[in-house]
């Protein structure tokens, strides 16, 4: 099995050649999903691939953020800059990227990132077809399902086995979003889940309930390569070169002397000095697993130092737990804010007497950075010598390298492809001519309605639903077979949701229901993963007649759902190649952003306009949990987790809404605008007065999630 090990930096590249990586996997100069790392430029990434390859190891660059409109011009000048320094795979998520690189790049071999949720079999074979050389896997599939992959594809398979884990599946988080315009899904999540959260009408209960411990598989390496995994990864684009030497390390020494309990003891030892989170094996022996997460631990990286019990000045008094010294790395964590904020030591004290080092027992001052209070903790997550040495050690210069990055900069086939792909780069106008942010009779968009719950659709709809969304779960199919003459008035509007997640044992219901209710007559679907085309592959017409999605529905066709994460019109394109006859823009999409895309017109477009959509999705459903009781952030955010599609979710205690714009939207070129009642439990009374002001906007003042501000 290959071993591939990150690197954030060119100290923690050359530590993971050293210590012997087979690979390395780094972030391209732009639209990676670390956007808040340092970025590599050209020639660090050519000196990088100079280096491994001399040796005889493989370069991976990360590319795997969602791409703007605006970043198209980009996405094309990097990819041809790293087909012209034979880098070995590009890791993606962008369904644009990937159709930029299939057209124009043939050469460059493509890796499905995890961010693209292969948590089936349909989904892995799905990315084989596509061209995908390698699938890398949801990080919470068992051991069990992997093997059913790899029987059902001979597609290369890649899963983390060391490093941070996300409560939610990679792909369908909005939390960092959701609070401020960070998006997970472009590198800049803030990681809300690392916070502490307390149960509404508690004080003490709660704790740090969705910060997973780190995942570490080194004693499943003999029951990986039997499942068929054929790359092992570690995570940490964002760790010091000495957690790389570490990890990397031992990992090597358990690969190389797999079944010696002498080479796994020595390398778990070498585990423990790398100063990560308590440990976990994650999903791989459970779907359910216990010790996943430790509500009452912060999950902060590194070896505890202690608590903080007074502020001087800039000076954070507290008893030390371990030893420290300057020039260490530390990072303090805000119990009260859950922020977090690293700093190198610059001035320790102890007695008022500043010094060099201290032990632990030893009552000490020293300076932070930025705001503490007490109570706050404080971590040692990399140490001074360890830091001098590898920044000295196996150095890479990039200076040789300059002139071949400053030729690849404007790389003379990037104006030809683009001329090729006839993207309409004319803006559309800032404020779309004649409109108001009230929506009126003339020009308010078609909206769909989208419901968890049949019963709501058992009265009179108003005349602004086009359509209704309906999700299919096996609840609402059972409803839908005891419901049926009611509907049959809805028949020709209805269209049927896929979920985001069907896990491996789920995937025969959804293909026999979905036989069985195309064969009712149900012939409109609507998609929440690129692989779902699968279910409809050589079952009838794939794009509907007529007008499909511009207001109505068609009698036909298959529609993507906002987790298509659709930002940009070559996204778009491959997605009505595969046959989608109409594709909803992301729900984190600003305006700036909704239109240039909307500018471009590549097809039908939706924008969910109205509703709570879940902020992580996440297989775990630990005992601790409380569903359908509010929880709160430490800034007093207040969310609520739900049970969906046999998931946990976590949506905030409001919706948003956007139907205060729908004569703008619909000026801008949006065809409809959806919006969805589910995980609302509403009553029929409830879901009526609410029905009847669909064309007004909200009394009362509702997020708009990121669409007045800047989705950066």
């Amino acid at each position: 099995m290959e071993l591939l090990a990150p690197a954030g930096s060119l100290e923690a590249f050359s530590a993971a050649v050293a210590a012997g990586a087979d690979a390395v996997y780094i972030g391209a100069p732009a639209l990676n999903a670390r956007a808040l790392a340092k970025q590599f430029s050209l020639a660090e990434v050519a000196a990088m691939i100079d280096h491994a390859h001399g040796r005889g190891v493989k370069v991976y660059a990360a590319m795997n953020s969602l791409m703007k409109e605006t970043e198209i011009a980009e996405a094309v000048k990097l990819l041809a800059a790293l087909d012209a320094l034979a880098v070995d795979a590009v890791i993606i998520q962008d369904l644009g990227i990937y159709g930029l690189a299939r057209e124009h790049f043939p050469r460059l071999r493509l890796h499905a990132s995890t961010l693209m949720g292969a948590h089936n079999s349909m989904a892995v074979q799905h990315f084989a077809g596509m061209g995908f050389q390698r699938v890398v896997l949801a990080r919470e599939v068992t051991l069990e399902e992997i093997r059913h992959f790899r029987r059902q594809s001979p597609v290369e398979l890649e899963v983390f086995v060391q490093g941070a884990m996300c409560f939610s599946y990679s792909g369908l988080c909005l939390f960092s979003s959701y609070l401020g315009g960070k998006s997970g899904l472009r590198g800049r999540c803030v990681q809300p889940c690392r916070r502490r959260y307390t149960w509404q009408g508690t004080k003490k209960e709660g704790g740090y309930l969705f910060s997973m411990n780190d995942l570490s598989a080194l004693r499943l390496l003999s029951e990986l390569k039997a499942a068929g995994v054929g790359s092992l990864k570690i995570e940490g684009r964002m760790r010091s070169a000495r957690y790389v030497t570490q990890v990397v390390a031992a990992y090597r020494l358990a690969l190389d002397h797999r079944g010696d309990e002498a080479a796994l003891t020595e390398a778990e030892a070498m585990l423990g000095q790398a100063m990560g989170r308590k440990a976990t094996v994650g999903y791989f022996r459970t779907s359910q697993p216990d010790g996943i997460v430790t509500p009452q631990h912060s999950g902060n990286i590194g070896i505890f130092l202690g608590k903080v019990e007074r502020v001087k000045g800039s000076r954070a008094v507290l008893l030390l737990r371990d030893a420290v010294r300057s020039a260490d790395r530390l990072r303090l964590h805000g119990e009260g804010s859950g922020e977090r904020q690293g700093f190198t030591l610059k001035e320790l004290r102890v007695q008022g007497k500043p010094v060099s080092e201290a032990a632990a027992g030893t009552r000490v001052e020293l300076m932070v950075s930025g705001p503490a209070q007490p109570g706050d903790s404080l971590y040692k997550v990399d140490v001074s010598e360890r830091r001098a040495l590898a920044a000295g050690r196996h150095a890479i210069d990039p200076r040789p390298f300059a002139k071949v990055a400053a030729r690849l900069a404007e790389p003379k086939e990037v104006a030809a492809i683009l001329g090729r792909l006839r993207i309409n780069r004319a803006k559309a106008p800032a404020k779309p001519a004649g409109t108001k942010r009230r929506a009126s009779a003339e020009a308010a968009l078609p909206l769909w309605l989208k419901v968890d719950d049949l019963r709501l659709l058992n009265q009179r709809l108003p005349a602004e639903v086009a359509a209704v969304v309906a999700q299919l779960t096996p609840e609402t199919h059972a409803q839908y077979q005891k419901l049926g003459r009611a509907l049959a008035p809805l028949k020709q509007k209805l269209i049927w949701a896929l979920p985001p997640v069907i896990l491996e044992a789920e995937l025969p219901f959804y293909a026999k229901a979905v036989t069985s209710l195309r064969d009712s007559g149900f012939a409109a679907w609507q998609l929440s993963h690129v692989s779902q085309v699968r279910f409809f592959a050589g079952k009838g017409p794939r794009r509907p007649p007529g007008r499909s999605g511009h207001g109505g529905v068609a009698s036909a066709g298959l529609h993507g759902d906002y987790r298509l994460n659709v930002l940009n019109s070559l996204s778009q394109r491959v997605l009505t190649g595969m046959g989608l006859a109409t594709v909803e823009a992301a729900v984190e999409i600003d305006r700036e952003s909704l239109v240039a895309l909307a500018g471009a017109r590549a097809g039908a477009l939706g924008l969910t306009v109205y509703g709570r959509p879940p902020l992580f999705t996440a297989r775990l459903m630990p005992r601790f949990f409380r569903y359908d009781q509010p929880f709160v952030s430490p800034k007093n955010e207040v969310f609520e987790l739900k049970k969906s599609f046999g998931q946990t979710v976590a949506v905030a205690q409001q919706p948003f809404s956007l139907l205060a714009f729908q004569a703008e939207l619909a000026a801008l070129g949006i065809g409809y605008g959806v919006v969805d009642l589910s995980l609302m439990a509403l009553t029929l009374r409830d879901a009526a007065q609410l029905l009847r002001t669909l064309a007004k906007p909200p009394r009362q003042r509702l997020s708009t999630f990121n669409y007045r501000g800047i989705l950066p």
